[in-house]
């Protein structure tokens, strides 16, 4: 009995350790802006250390840096990008490092610290537009599997997939499972 218990907290040790990002990402201090906010007055917020997230839209890469366009998504606490809520602009980062567009793909959940850097044009069909550029000094990749386990296939709202269900289950009453048109 001791040994299943200890297997299975194990189990659920290792299962919490996995889930946060590297501390490449974690550990790194820096201001919680907002993207409106900066991106109004880009200026005042030069050399600001910040945390932003969201989707890979682009990569091009440069002689000596690589440039990543994202369509910014505001992120949980712990720095995932909230891709359900709505997007509210695009921003660049930029590296130093040569960053390969078959890993950097397109639609690849994203994370970065860096620090703002000023503006950038970007050419959005005929029109082109000022975002925000930020120097990354910590990448993270979120791999697919994250959203599969975090937010779960076909789930309502942002409950972790269980086997045996949960309270966000419509056949879910009063602690019991029912048949769905016998629910009362």
């Amino acid at each position: 009995m001791k040994l299943r218990l200890s297997i299975v907290s194990l189990f659920f040790l290792l299962n919490g350790c996995t889930s946060l990002p590297p501390a490449a990402i974690r550990n790194i201090p820096f201001v919680d802006l907002s993207y409106q906010t900066v991106n109004q007055d880009i200026n005042a917020y030069k050399d600001v250390p910040i945390r932003w997230g969201g989707v890979i839209i682009d990569v091009e890469n440069e002689k000596d840096f690589s440039l990543v366009q994202i369509l910014f998504y505001p992120l949980d606490k712990k720095g995932y990008p909230y891709i359900n809520k709505k997007n509210e602009g695009r921003f660049v980062i930029e590296s130093s490092d040569f960053l390969d567009p078959a890993v950097y793909k397109k639609d690849t959940e994203i994370t970065v610290t860096g620090t703002i850097k000023g503006n950038i044009e970007r050419t959005i069909g005929n029109k082109t537009i000022q975002v925000p550029l930020i120097s990354a000094t910590a990448i993270y990749l979120w791999p697919k599997e994250y959203r599969y386990n975090y937010y779960g296939p076909g789930r309502y709202g942002y409950y972790p997939p269980y086997p045996f269900g949960f309270y966000g289950d419509p056949y879910y009453y009063r602690g019991f499972y029912w048949p769905y048109p016998y629910r009362w």
